[in-house]
């Protein structure tokens, strides 16, 4: 395998001119620069990465640690994260814990031995800053630590206006289901679809609230639970588009037809290949924005170029309605 030495040897030049090429760092003239280009191609040389990182002390290595990246939405923001790494000489290393406390803190300890830069993280719901070392960005949670930077979108909000057009469509029993009590993101959106309710006089009226997880279990299940309990609601409000999946499957086994016998609202947009009839209504969020965001915050920090104090960039989110929203059945 060739080394710089070869390289230089080849090129008539010095090895380190040959690493001023390599790193970009200091004067080469163009006409050296252009033989040494040449000698590396001829050689095919590849650079000893590992050395340089350990004389620049980064990896260029950034890691993104989700939920589930089989989640359209992460999928989505993921690549937001991609892009923008890229364009900036880093690479991305992605890692899901399925919101399992034990696999979150294996990945970070483990990506923090593969000396990784930083960090994009969105965090299950137990304590994590005693585990990391390198700067980081939380995504999608919200966070009442005042020195953590944060990424996400209002979903307070998202749900409190798609729950107003429930209610402006006459509907005065409804279900939510939604994650985990000790999720931001959960307890947010119920607090939307509460203030909703608060508004429209409907918090004395039986509704129903199920806590669980943001998977497609969580809103078959309760779909089922939803279809046996008296009064009926007559429409269900799934929380991301993995429990709005779980919901119009099990609407669908048992012939509830959407809207006309019970109407569906979601966070989070289904791509177009999954196709459900009626398409449904949903708060869209900017996934690849808030993914190209996160990373540009890391990278000034990585810089040392962010501002001093916590930076919170809050995202707006899209109402987009569809036929899956309807009047209340007679």
């Amino acid at each position: 395998m060739p080394t710089i030495q070869d390289v230089a040897k080849r090129a008539g030049v010095a090895p380190m001119t040959v690493s001023r090429v390599l790193n970009n760092n200091g004067y080469v003239s163009e006409e050296k620069r252009q033989r040494i280009e040449a000698a590396i191609r001829d050689l095919n040389y590849i650079p000893n990465v590992l050395g340089t990182s350990l004389r620049m002390k980064r990896t260029q290595t950034l890691a993104l640690v989700v939920s589930d990246i089989t989640n359209p939405f992460w999928t989505t923001l993921a690549r937001g994260v991609e892009d923008t790494a890229n364009q900036h000489g880093y690479h991305i290393i992605i890692g899901n814990t399925d919101e399992s406390p034990q696999k979150q803190k294996s990945y970070l300890l483990f990506l923090q031995k593969k000396q990784v830069d930083g960090f994009l993280i969105v965090p299950t719901s137990t304590p994590f800053l005693d585990q990391l070392r390198v700067p980081f960005v939380v995504l999608d949670r919200r966070s009442d630590d005042e020195t953590i930077d944060t990424v996400r979108c209002d979903s307070i909000s998202g749900a409190y206006e798609l729950t107003k057009h429930l209610a402006q469509l006459g509907h005065r029993h409804m279900a939510i289901i939604t994650g985990r009590q000790d999720h931001s993101t959960a307890c947010d959106r119920v607090a939307g679809f509460r203030k909703a309710l608060e508004e429209f006089g409907l918090s004395d009226l039986p509704q129903q609230f199920y806590w669980g997880e943001f998977n497609q279990q969580t809103g078959y299940e309760f779909t089922q639970q939803i279809l046996q309990t008296e009064p009926r609601a007559t429409a269900i409000f799934a929380t991301n588009n993995f429990i709005a999946i779980g919901t119009m499957l099990a609407l669908r086994e048992r012939a509830i037809q959407v809207p006309e016998q019970m109407s569906v609202v979601a966070f989070d947009d289904l791509p177009a290949a999954i196709t459900f009839d009626p398409f449904l209504t949903v708060a869209a969020q900017p996934a690849y924005e808030m993914g190209k965001l996160a990373t540009q915050l890391l990278l000034s920090r990585l810089s040392g170029n962010a501002p001093e104090t916590r930076q919170e960039i809050v995202l707006p989110i899209e109402i987009i309605i569809r036929r899956s929203s309807g009047v209340v059945p007679h």
